[in-house]
């Protein structure tokens, strides 16, 4: 996989992972799941160079 296929995923995943999130509490296990994966994507789009600032819409 090249590295741009692979932030293309990563940037899809981050983008439907905030939808999940957006629908669960936050007091919920399942969100601290999710909260996890999603600082995971924070970490690996931001060490590809990705600008967050635009497509974060948690900003957790």
């Amino acid at each position: 996989m090249s590295e741009k296929e692979m932030i293309k995923i990563s940037v899809e995943e981050f983008s439907r992972l905030q939808d999940y999130m957006q629908l669960v509490d936050k007091g919920a296990e399942a969100y601290a799941v999710m909260k996890k994966r999603y600082l995971d994507l924070k970490v690996i789009l931001t060490s590809s160079g990705i600008n967050l600032t635009d497509i974060d819409r948690l900003k957790e």
